[in-house]
């Protein structure tokens, strides 16, 4: 670059041009003719390494590679080349200007701090993606990691590119901010809070991607799609996306249904309200008419022959119902319920199934259905809850009780 530099100059002068103008000439002719090499090589080194790159991801069968091409790392890694011919060749070309020398030298070294923080990006973001695909690490906050080492990697582009500007080194420099920290950690509160929250997330095991939660105070309700260090965004079932800080899933409460997904079965908790005017004993046309009935008909013969002998061996009064062991259509109604329940080809009978009495109220004695659905889709959960309980409503009458209805009766 010596000898060429030296020949335009000479050459210039030779013509007529004076020697300030030709120094003005000869120093952009030189540089019109680097930027030029430096793009030209930039080029070609793009085209070899991305060729090269192909080539080799497909023959691999792992997909990193693939993902590498996607986050342009080759790209990134190909302006290294040019980017060294010119740190390289600038000071020749600015040889007679010192000043213009300085600013473009601090001028490379700041975009060399930048391409490695491109570099950098690129290759955390490639293992992020990668990661991503495989079943151990999908469900995790690996966007939260990347995020937080991209922060201090660019903190400490930007205070070397400061440190550069000024003139001050590095470490006078990083010291002089180290006064500041307190302003510091202001700004940065949500997103330390954030790195904090999404580590003891993740060590806890409290939120994974594809989770369902329901976090009221947001009015979340739907699966985690996105974990990263400031925001945990949700999909509501109507499609909507909610975003929570996610600091707040280690500083208020919320559902996570992974429990109830895990378990493999969904649970059914809900009760009906019989009439206590409508329970009564049953007299013996009442457990004839109930015998019929094929899900307790061997229960009511049983129960039947049991509760005759015992009054029979006790002589107990029979003229008075009351009197004695006896049936009531509620506590037959039960049994029912539960033998239909336990025969309820939706229902999972791994899990706790009863039919239970709750605590009487003033409308009346809620009769509760305790169990879990092997479906835990909410659409088919819905409709095995409605399907079992159109048939409780339907089949209360054969017991001759009633349901109380005075809320319905208040819309009429």
């Amino acid at each position: 670059m010596l000898n060429i530099k030296h020949t335009l100059f000479d050459f210039l002068v030779e013509q007529g041009i004076s020697e300030d103008t030709a120094i003005y000439l000869n120093m952009f002719g030189l540089l019109l003719a680097l930027v030029l090499i430096a793009f030209i090589v930039d080029y070609v080194t793009k085209r070899l390494l991305w060729r090269f790159s192909s080539s080799v991801a497909k023959r691999t069968k792992t997909d990193f590679d693939n993902i590498l091409i996607t986050n342009k790392l080759p790209r990134n890694i190909a302006h290294i080349i040019p980017l060294l011919i010119l740190i390289e060749f600038v000071p020749e070309v600015f040889s007679d200007f010192e000043t213009a020398n300085i600013i473009i030298e601090k001028t490379l070294v700041i975009i060399t701090i930048v391409l490695t923080l491109q570099i950098i990006r690129s290759f955390l973001s490639s293992i992020k993606d990668y990661l991503k695909t495989l079943p151990n690490y999908k469900d995790k906050p690996i966007d939260s990691y990347v995020q937080v080492f991209m922060i201090f990697a660019w903190l400490l582009g930007i205070f070397s590119i400061l440190a550069i500007i000024t003139g001050v080194s590095f470490i006078k420099f990083a010291t002089t901010l180290g006064a500041a920290s307190a302003v510091i950690i202001l700004i940065f509160k949500d997103t330390i809070l954030g790195f904090v929250a999404s580590i003891q997330v993740s060590i806890n095991d409290m939120v994974r991607i594809g989770d369902w939660i329901t976090f009221e105070k947001y009015g979340a309700d739907g699966d985690v799609t996105e974990i990263n260090l400031a925001t945990v965004k949700v999909q509501n079932w109507d499609k909507t996306i909610t975003t929570i800080p996610t600091y707040a899933l280690i500083s208020d409460s919320f559902k996570n249904w992974r429990g109830m997904m895990d378990s493999g079965g969904r649970r059914i908790k809900r009760s009906v309200i019989v009439k206590t005017s409508t329970i009564k004993f049953l007299n013996n046309e009442d457990i004839e008419r109930f015998g019929k009935i094929q899900l307790i008909s061997e229960y009511i013969k049983t129960r039947s022959t049991e509760i005759n002998t015992y009054n029979s061996q006790k002589n107990i009064d029979k003229s008075v119902l009351i009197n004695g062991r006896n049936l009531t259509n509620f506590g037959v109604f039960r049994k029912y319920l539960q033998t239909y329940i336990e025969n309820h080809s939706a229902i999972n009978k791994d899990m706790t199934l009863m039919v239970r009495q709750l605590e009487p109220t003033p409308q009346g004695i809620p009769m509760e259905i305790y169990a879990f659905s092997s479906d835990q889709r909410w659409q088919n959960y819905e409709y095995i809850l409605g399907d079992i309980f159109d048939h409780i409503l339907a089949s209360v009458k054969y017991f001759d009780l009633e349901i109380y209805e005075l809320a319905l009766s208040n819309n009429v």
